[in-house]
């Protein structure tokens, strides 16, 4: 396993919470719908602008792309279309906050399926470490309140629940196409791969929203190309973040990363508070606390 994963996923992390809250603060300008195509048309030049830089840098050509990889790849591009309009939908019942630990339920279901279905063991601390993370989400799931079993499921059952954990499950499914996507490119290293694959991925979503805008959401697009300053910004930390992510998913096992990259909320509590001014109740922070622990225990395992 090369150790490029480990900073890789933590300055995902970073970048991801980064982004996520400069969504949020052009949802008043922008539908949902704007708001998630700015991630991946403004993303697009600065992914491509890397790649690149990397294959000039290292005198690698662009690898030959066969069916396999663009099937992959089409999968990480839609699952990831459709976990970015959970997660920002899920903004508007729960809060930056609570949306953002929702969806941090990603980690454990990456885990299960990759285990099940792909052969990917964990160690056992990182199990622990992930159950960790899942007692911080029920934590802020609970509101500060002392929940009954049957009230936890009802919780459950709550838009900003429904909308988190969705996003979960399209971002799961996200890093295990992306991991099997990279390694169907033949010829180039470890990271170039990653880039590579990053690229097309934008390409692709670019083309599916912008479609989708142009035939149902017409009256977007002039907020969209209006906002260009905050959506630019957007973009170099969508292309940045998700550059991280897949580094991490081509050297290591997709769970390990995201399981790491829960690290993501520690960051979300400092942007909530001082970028997005909202309150930070004493509940959410033991919760984001719990996660933070988790990300601690996975990471004792991996050394």
């Amino acid at each position: 396993m090369n150790l490029i994963w480990l900073p890789a996923s933590l300055l995902g992390g970073l970048f991801q919470a980064w982004r996520t809250a400069l969504q949020q603060r052009i949802r008043s300008q922008l539908s949902v719908s704007g708001a998630g195509l700015v991630r991946y048309l403004y993303g697009l030049p600065f992914a491509a602008l890397i790649t690149a830089a990397w294959l000039w840098v290292h005198n690698l050509a662009i690898p030959t792309m066969n069916i396999g990889f663009f099937a992959l790849a089409f999968l990480a591009a839609t699952t990831q279309m459709a976990g970015t309009i959970f997660l920002i939908s899920s903004f508007g019942h729960g809060g930056f906050v609570v949306g953002t630990a929702f969806s941090k339920t990603e980690a454990i279901q990456a885990a299960l399926v990759t285990a099940l279905f792909f052969g990917d063991h964990l160690p056992a601390l990182a199990w622990v470490g992930i159950l960790c993370g899942v007692a911080g989400v029920f934590t802020l799931v609970a509101s500060g309140q002392s929940l009954s079993t049957a009230q936890w499921l009802r919780s459950l059952r709550q838009p900003a629940a429904l909308y988190g954990i969705s996003a979960g499950t399209m971002f799961a499914g996200t890093a295990i196409a992306v991991k099997y996507s990279t390694e169907a490119l033949p010829r180039v290293d470890l990271v170039g791969s990653a880039f590579v694959a990053l690229t097309v991925v934008m390409a692709i979503q670019s083309v599916l929203h912008l479609a989708w805008i142009i035939c149902f959401d017409r009256a977007t697009l002039g907020p969209v190309f209006r906002s260009w300053r905050t959506s630019g910004q957007v973009g170099l930390l969508s292309a940045l973040g998700s550059a991280c992510w897949y580094t991490g998913f081509a050297a290591a096992p997709a769970a390990l990363v995201r399981v790491v990259g829960q690290v993501e909320v520690i960051f979300t509590i400092a942007f909530a508070h001082f970028y997005l001014h909202e309150r930070i109740k004493p509940h959410e922070v033991m919760g984001l606390m719990l996660v933070g622990a988790g990300v601690i225990l996975a990471l004792a395992a991996t050394f």
